[in-house]
């Protein structure tokens, strides 16, 4: 039985992408050979590449805005020093709302001068500061849109005049904002986009080639602009799930159509959350994230009883990060209304037989 999967990633995907990208190991593209072993510079996965680069632009509504799109390796945690070695001449400023951000903060600070412009670290992260402002003098802003482990997501970004890096690894292609608004967009594929493996980074190319120093080919982002993001032997099988995920979401209307669903499927698991006296939500109302819900009980003698109750119901992955305990359901494009139906049904069961 298919199992209601709340995994925070690597993350659950559509069927009809496991069935394509399955078939494509046997065989892909009936070539007779297997997608794990075609060459990465044959025409077949260049025409792969080229449209998972081109097919992201389209969603995010970048075509012909100065963006590349490129597909490469080392998760977001290998963004977090590769845009401060293209972008960092002096100093930077950054959001800091969560582990994720606090990384990237880490590593930020090997190359320059890092301005924390405000952090929720006071209260275990569970809001998004809005007191602060982006200083005019810094090389970049950088802040993470949406905190997969303590479930917040910001709502609104403040405006300002220079270039914006954004970690969206856990909500990108879930909602619509207006993407020209930021420079540098990364995202590790396998929080809502495809398997671990692959990290789309979306740059706009004006803010590239400013810093004095030298940059590791590696790490150089017009290195790899130049060679079509293929620098290096990229993740084959992980760019071409990829793919077939963003050929869905083409096909479901983009990401205004997939927006909706996702506001449905949040607003039905915090209702069930606000109204049953044995849950309590962790992240602050205003700053809730629609992909991935925190939330405790508020008696843990409950536990016992209540894991039981998602095992009977096939709910899996639910476990909240053991830096906030409780329960954490991740709720990506691909996860359907039903799974979160089910979930509030355990809920519920869980308060009528307490």
């Amino acid at each position: 039985m298919k199992k209601h999967n709340f995994s925070a990633g690597p993350c659950i995907l559509p069927q009809e992408v496991f069935k394509k990208a399955s078939e494509a190991v046997l065989d892909f593209n009936g070539s007779g050979l297997s997608i794990l072993e075609i060459s990465h510079r044959s025409a077949a996965f260049v025409d792969v590449m080229e449209e998972a680069r081109a097919l992201s632009l389209e969603l995010l509504g970048l075509n012909d805005k100065g963006y590349k799109a490129l597909f490469l390796q080392g998760g977001a945690s290998m963004q977090f020093i590769m845009a401060a070695f293209n972008l960092m001449e002096k100093k930077a400023a950054y959001l800091d709302t969560g582990t994720w951000s606090a990384k990237a903060i880490k590593e930020a600070k090997l190359l320059g001068e890092v301005e924390v412009v405000a952090s929720s670290k006071d209260k275990n992260y569970n809001y998004i500061p809005k007191d602060y402002s982006i200083p005019s003098d810094v090389d970049y802003f950088h802040c993470t849109s949406n905190n997969t482990i303590f479930g917040t997501s910001i709502q609104e970004f403040k405006e300002t005049k220079v270039p914006v890096v954004c970690d969206m690894s856990s909500d990108i292609f879930s909602r619509q904002l207006d993407f020209s608004k930021f420079d540098l967009i990364y995202a590790g594929a396998q929080k809502n986009m495809g398997p671990a493996g692959a990290t789309l980074v979306v740059v706009k190319e004006d803010i590239l080639g400013k810093v004095s120093r030298n940059i590791p080919s590696m790490l150089d982002y017009k290195v790899h602009i130049g060679k079509d993001s293929m620098f290096n032997t990229p993740p084959v099988f992980a760019i071409y799930t990829s793919l077939l995920n963003l050929r869905w979401l083409k096909e479901k209307g983009g990401i205004e159509a997939i927006e909706k669903i996702n506001k449905k499927k949040a607003e039905l698991i915090y209702s069930e959350i606000d109204l049953n006296p044995l849950f309590k939500g962790f992240a602050n109302k205003p700053d809730r994230s629609n992909m991935n819900a925190t939330f405790n009980l508020v008696d843990d003698t409950l536990k016992e009883r209540f894991d039981a109750l998602l095992k009977e119901a096939g709910i899996n992955g639910l476990n909240g990060h053991r830096s906030v305990g409780g329960y954490r359901a991740s709720m990506y494009n691909a996860l359907p209304k039903k799974s979160v139906g089910v979930l509030v049904e355990v809920m519920d069961e869980l308060e009528r037989k307490s």
